[in-house]
C-alpha cells in the first residue's frame, strides 16, 4: 500500500484500472430471470434489430459490448468470456438479460444424444458407394 502526496492511501496502482466485482455486475444475481441453459458451447446470436445497443440506457456497459461481439459473427459463451475477460457465471447472466430483452438469442449444440448413429451414417455411406 502506498500513499500519495495528500497522505491518501492506494491499495492498487494507476495500472489496474477500475475494479468492479462480478457480482456488481449482475446486481448480485447467479442466474437470469427465465433461467436459460447456456452451455459453454451455446452460440449466442445478436437479433437483426438489435443495431444500436448503446441507445438502451438500461443496459450495462457489459450488455452493450456482449451485443457488439455477437453482431460481427456469432460467439460461444466461452469466447464471449475471454473476449470480454468476465468470469462465465457473470456472461450467463448477462446474456440471459440479453435474451429477456429480445437482443439476442441463443443456438444450443445438438446433445451427443441426439446425433445419428455412426453405424448409420456408415450404412448410408456404403449405399452411396454401392450406387
Amino acid at each position: 500500500m502506498s500513499a500519495d502526496g495528500q497522505g491518501r492511501h492506494h491499495w492498487f496502482d494507476d495500472e489496474a484500472g477500475p475494479v468492479v466485482r462480478p457480482y456488481a455486475m449482475t446486481r448480485g444475481r447467479t442466474t437470469s430471470a427465465a433461467q436459460h441453459r447456456l452451455d459453454l458451447i451455446a452460440v449466442v446470436v445478436a437479433e437483426p434489430h438489435a443495431d444500436d445497443p448503446e441507445a438502451d440506457v438500461s443496459l450495462a456497459p457489459e450488455h452493450v459490448d456482449i451485443v457488439g461481439l455477437c453482431q460481427d459473427a456469432p460467439q460461444s459463451v466461452a469466447e464471449l468470456a475471454a473476449d470480454l475477460d468476465l468470469p462465465v457465471g457473470v456472461v450467463r447472466v448477462l446474456v440471459g438479460d440479453l435474451v429477456d430483452a429480445g437482443l439476442v438469442h441463443v443456438n444450443r449444440p445438438v446433445p451427443p444424444a441426439e446425433l445419428p448413429d455412426e453405424n448409420i451414417l456408415r450404412d448410408v455411406i456404403n449405399g452411396l458407394r454401392a450406387l
